[in-house]
């Protein structure tokens, strides 16, 4: 059985489309969706009851973050493949079972993930990245990466150099469209570690699942439309701030044994430093937007 899990938070609309999308797609999977609404204030919840009652809808009374809301629909879900989706997609033409069909066939695969169409521009988005190792994250704030952004040796943090037309494994793609393996999540010690409420929870993950000895891939020929930051562009500063404070967190968790003191506690100071200047620049443009 596939169980699809999407937390949601006030995008009625664009969870609507996607609902609609996956009743046109799962008609011959055995499925089932569950719908986490982190209590939007858009009658999101309302919504699913009233149009799609073959959903499973567990309707929270406060937002308790990304992290939480998928790891409540995991300990729901029944099935064998667990695919996360975010309520900002469209999924296209026969995904689910190529996606399916991709770990069947590799059993050593414990993760795939789709591609992502950018439902403005109809581009590839550029969904996979290396982890954040030290060297990608200094190459990116020496300028080598926007530089080089092709290079290998230079741009291998947000992967310029590659196509996005072929299947490969990768470290960390999005988890807009991730297909897990129930084994794999387990061997991992679970789905998300909510020490990460809403970034590098993903990337975690993908840690863990290395860890366990479980490949990730990325497949090309598996399609779903992304809008991307429908939730947390409503709050974009805020959520800067949090990505910044998630990636200490995970620098904490998996760094601070095994790195040197001084290439920690400099890398550290680097995207610290980083994170305030970005999160003060997007506060200025807030304020001149309520104006």
């Amino acid at each position: 059985m596939l169980s699809i899990l999407i937390v949601n938070w006030n995008t009625r609309e664009l969870l609507r489309a996607c609902l609609q999308s996956l009743r046109a797609s799962l008609a011959a999977l055995e499925h089932e969706i569950i719908v986490v609404d982190n209590d939007s204030g858009d009658d999101s919840a309302p919504m699913v009851a009233r149009e799609f009652p073959e959903v499973i809808l567990l309707a929270e009374t406060c937002n308790h973050g990304f992290a939480a809301g998928n790891n409540r629909a995991f300990q729901s879900a029944r099935g064998e493949w667990i695919w996360l989706l975010n309520p900002d997609t469209e999924v296209l033409e026969d995904a689910p079972r190529r996606l399916i069909q991709f770990l069947e066939e590799n059993p050593c695969a414990g993760a795939v993930a789709s591609a992502l169409i950018d439902a403005r521009s109809g581009a590839v988005q550029r969904s996979c990245r290396t982890f954040p190792t030290p060297a990608a994250l200094w190459s990116q704030a020496l300028g080598l990466a926007r530089a080089f952004p092709r290079s290998k040796r230079f741009g291998f943090y947000k992967m310029g150099w590659w196509h996005y037309r072929d299947a490969r494994q990768v470290q960390q793609p999005m988890a807009s469209s991730f297909l897990l393996r129930r084994e794999a999540v387990e061997d991992a010690g679970g789905l998300f570690d909510e020490e990460f409420p809403i970034f590098f929870n993903d990337v975690d993950l993908c840690w863990r699942l290395k860890r366990a000895g479980w490949g990730i891939w990325f497949l090309p020929d598996a399609r779903v439309k992304h809008w991307g930051g429908a939730a947390t562009g409503q709050i974009k500063a805020a959520m800067i701030a949090e990505s910044h404070c998630s990636l200490r967190r995970f620098y904490r968790k998996w760094f601070r044994a095994t790195l040197s003191p001084l290439v920690y506690f400099a890398t550290v100071t680097m995207f610290e430093f980083a994170g305030r200047a970005r999160h003060l620049l997007a506060l200025r443009r807030e304020k001149k937007s309520e104006r």
